[in-house]
């Protein structure tokens, strides 16, 4: 499959589902294709990186950033028996971003080996949960795959999508996905804002350099 075909297999709108009688958002049915794997090949030395990825690494790990957890619900009423045994969906992310004010977008990366995102792309919503200052062991908890993340970690429905917010969190934006892109080893994932909040008195967790930190005043 040529490039063109990745990308139109990688870039699907999500619609959202009608609202049921509580004004919540119903899950929409999935029309979020499985990524084909990439061709392998052999790499030419006139197409080597030109940089080193351990340099990468450390030269972009001087931006300092937030850290969230994106959180999805588990599968609804009426999915397939062995589904529904699941826990809710959750993984740590640093890379994440407001993208559009008209109409309201945020944005993060996944890799595309996630063994969450395909939760998260079934069920079609997700919660941004931006960390709080005192929550770097909560993060640590959701960046280990294939534990129960959610075991003794407090949170409630978001009120347009049913995803977990979890609590102590310094601010929540609750979506629908909107569009996924490729790129490269991730995935750009859109999502359309329905609903967000801050708690004012909460300071965001930073990460820098392979680091928790807080902003002082």
């Amino acid at each position: 499959m040529g490039h063109a075909g990745m990308a139109a297999a990688a870039v699907r709108y999500l619609r959202a589902g009608p609202a049921d009688g509580s004004g919540r958002a119903t899950h929409p049915e999935p029309v979020l294709e499985a990524l084909p794997r990439p061709e392998l090949r052999c790499v030419g030395e006139n197409e080597r990186a030109p940089v080193d990825q351990a340099e990468f690494r450390r030269v972009l790990g001087a931006f300092a950033t937030g850290v969230t957890v994106i959180t999805a619900p588990p599968p609804p009423p009426g999915a397939d028996a062995s589904a529904l045994t699941e826990p809710p969906a959750g993984f740590a992310c640093q890379s994440f971003s407001s993208l559009s004010l008209d109409p309201p977008l945020v944005a993060f990366m996944v890799g595309r080996t996630s063994t969450t995102w395909p939760r998260i792309a079934r069920a079609g919503v997700f919660c941004v949960n931006v960390l709080g200052a005192d929550q770097g062991e909560l993060c640590r908890r959701f960046a280990v795959s294939g534990a129960d993340k959610f075991a003794g970690v407090t949170h409630t429905p978001a009120p347009a999508t049913g995803s977990p917010r979890i609590t102590g969190a310094a601010a929540w934006i609750d979506c629908t996905v909107h569009a996924v892109h490729t790129g490269g080893d991730h995935l750009i994932v859109v999502g359309r804002v329905r609903a967000l909040d801050t708690a004012d008195d909460t300071m965001p967790l930073l990460f820098h350099r392979g680091r928790f930190g807080r902003l002082t005043t």
